[in-house]
């Protein structure tokens, strides 16, 4: 444990360094997030959610980028100075998420700079990336099953469920499931980030009760690096993670709740992420097949800022039920 807490302080120190002038990087290609007429996946107008953000235009965004770049690189060497055994193709599973994931979201990033234009032949619509998302949660799926011999979760209880081949969609249906809830999560400042830090400490303190020690290194690493963040992401943010950090960290929250096998686990953990997804999924069905609105807006945190919660009193109440989430996952799990 000594070690793993050592590599969350070498990751901290490290994204804390270089995240200054970073920004500063951003704000000189003017990656920066401008005043926008947003619109849903109907491609109808989102006023509430202009009204509760378009005072955030010109915070630079893109921090996933410093993220991915900073954790890929330790846990390589990490892996490679520590001698730690790995299975290959669980390496890669992770490596391939967190990069997967990240350009996909980096393309959504691009196009608002183009205030939703097409860029070049990348005009991609919604349908078209989702579409990709479950190309890539599929691949990561079937590594899963065909190389790591991943067919099951585990229930305490009922010992392991085998599902056979239907672990594969199983588990694609988790990666773009967390994917999307943590994108539509992080739309205040240091909700998704900070979140995120409490579900991998969470599952720091599994993968060390299951001696998962090339598992460990991985969420240690990531820990570090998001807390660093976190400290710039805070309200008002100095910088914003962007898709290309929100849909790859939400992919492989899901991924390591995979290789645990702790899926009911990940459910509580990722509590908040599930019922902000759960708001977005109601409203869309109600609009789609009712033509009307459940709630006055979605998903959660922006149903309360438009009932006229503080955007940091709903992030520090998030924080607090995501710990108490955190406490019935972790239960859960040891039980």
């Amino acid at each position: 444990m000594a070690q793993l807490l050592g590599l969350v302080l070498l990751s901290l120190f490290i994204t804390a360094i270089l995240l200054v002038p970073f920004i500063d990087f951003l704000y000189k290609m003017k990656l920066q997030r401008h005043k926008q007429n947003t619109v849903d996946m109907f491609n109808k107008p989102t006023p509430t959610f202009d009204k509760f953000n378009n005072w955030k235009a010109g915070t630079p965004f893109g921090g996933g980028l410093l993220i991915i770049a900073v954790v890929s690189v330790l846990t390589l060497w990490a892996y490679g100075i520590l001698g730690i055994e790995f299975k290959p193709w669980e390496l890669f599973v992770i490596l391939f998420t967190f990069i997967g994931f990240g350009l996909l979201g980096f393309y959504d990033d691009m196009k608002k700079l183009s205030n939703g234009q097409k860029i070049a032949f990348f005009g991609l619509r919604f349908r078209h990336k989702f579409i990709i998302q479950w190309v890539l949660a599929l691949i990561i799926a079937s590594v899963l099953y065909f190389q790591l011999g991943y067919s099951f979760i585990f229930i305490r209880g009922f010992d392991l469920i085998t599902l056979g081949f239907l672990f594969v969609p199983f588990a694609a249906f988790v990666i773009v499931s967390f994917a999307n809830a943590f994108n539509i999560a992080d739309g205040l400042d240091g909700l998704a980030s900070g979140l995120l830090l409490i579900c991998l400490a969470s599952f720091l303190a599994i993968t060390s009760s299951d001696l998962d020690k090339p598992l460990g290194i991985f969420i240690a690493i990531l820990m570090g690096s998001v807390g660093a963040f976190l400290y710039f992401n805070i309200y008002k943010a100095r910088i914003w993670l962007g898709d290309v950090g929100s849909l790859s960290l939400g992919a492989v929250l899901a991924v390591i709740g995979l290789l645990t096998g702790k899926i009911i686990a990940l459910a509580f953990i990722g509590g908040v992420f599930v019922i902000e997804i759960a708001s977005s999924l109601i409203q869309i069905i109600s609009r789609k097949f009712f033509h009307k609105k459940i709630f006055l807006a979605s998903p959660l945190h922006l149903l309360l800022l438009r009932i006229g919660w503080d955007e940091p009193k709903i992030v520090m109440r998030a924080w607090l039920l995501g710990f108490l989430f955190a406490i019935i996952g972790l239960f859960i799990a040891f039980i």
